[in-house]
């Protein structure tokens, strides 16, 4: 059963390689036209698909909105009994069968026309009714199924998902699709998490610690006690001058002893720490902490002006790590 396996994956693993060979060759072209022609859509893209190849439409669909193109799935079936409506001038459809010859997408030419609806197909059979109705036909042809009988689609449906990715990411990268842009397409879950800002995490308000540069050593660890965060900023004039740490309260008691706590916070804080803007991505706070070897990072402003402190901890909560 493993070699059986093993032959599926390189037989679809070989029909991707070929595909990208089309894509930097004879289909570059080709390819470039359906990506203006996505590029140029003033409405949304309508993905359609029956069997196999409308749950790799769907997916098709999802990613394209995922990555800033407004797409929606469309059932060639319930199409002809008032799904149709869904249609409007300034859409554009890409329809996938890899035969050409789908009947239920076949019967969607008609509106299409009447619509002046553009059309992109991606299919098997570039000489196909579908391939030579289309304003652009993309080559997802293979040249066999994985499957032992020849028959379920497999190789096919594989190069239509990578096809389908392909469009999405050539046209976010067209559109100049941004970090900033996928994080508020993706507000939830885990991924949602790790893009978040560093103002929706950080310890602001009475939660953070503060000092200022003349307070002595004793209110100093008062501070840092009642906030529980490890840390103190130490603030002047409300701009932050300096950060104290419980790793350098445990070198100053290795160097002073008691003697330390006759100090002030200004003479014991680290000045010009690393520090980190509210609008960040909290992945990014992450890299910075794990580079430095860090458990916080002050939020400040343009102006150094003191915002909040995010810790380690809160990141962990992401579940970025």
């Amino acid at each position: 059963m493993a070699s059986t396996g093993e032959n599926v994956v390189r037989i679809e693993a070989e029909a991707l390689r070929e595909l990208a060979d089309r894509l930097a060759g004879p289909m570059a072209a080709t390819f470039g036209a359906a990506v203006e022609l996505l590029f140029g859509c003033s409405g949304r893209v309508v993905v359609t698909g029956m069997g196999k190849s409308g749950l790799v439409a769907r997916k098709v669909a999802a990613t394209l909105s995922s990555t800033g193109t407004p797409s929606v799935y469309l059932h060639p079936a319930d199409a002809s009994h008032g799904d149709l409506g869904m249609l409007v001038p300034g859409d554009l459809v890409l329809a996938l069968s890899s035969s050409g010859e789908t009947e239920e997408i076949l019967q969607l030419l008609a509106t299409l026309k009447r619509l002046r609806v553009p059309l992109i197909a991606m299919t098997g059979a570039m000489r196909s009714t579908l391939a030579l109705a289309s304003e652009v036909a993309l080559d997802c042809s293979v040249d066999k199924e994985a499957c032992s009988l020849g028959l379920a689609p497999t190789a096919s449906t594989t190069t239509m998902i990578a096809l389908g990715d392909a469009l999405a990411v050539s046209l976010a990268e067209r559109r100049g699709f941004k970090e900033e842009d996928f994080a508020d397409l993706h507000p939830g879950g885990k991924l949602g998490k790790r893009l978040a800002r560093v103002q929706t995490l950080m310890h602001a308000g009475d939660a953070l610690p503060r000092v200022g540069p003349r307070t002595r050593m004793p209110d100093v660890l008062y501070e840092m006690s009642r906030k529980k965060l490890g840390v103190t900023a130490v603030v002047e004039n409300e701009r932050l001058v300096g950060i104290i740490s419980d790793g350098d309260l445990r070198r100053l008691m290795e160097k002073y002893g008691k003697d330390a706590l006759d100090l002030t916070a200004g003479e014991c804080m680290t000045p010009d720490p690393k520090t980190i803007r509210p609008d960040e991505f909290a992945a990014t706070a992450l890299g910075i902490m794990e580079e430095r070897k860090i458990t916080s990072l002050v939020v400040v402003d343009a102006d150094r002006r003191l915002l909040g402190i995010v810790h380690l901890h809160d990141l962990w909560g992401t579940e970025m790590v």
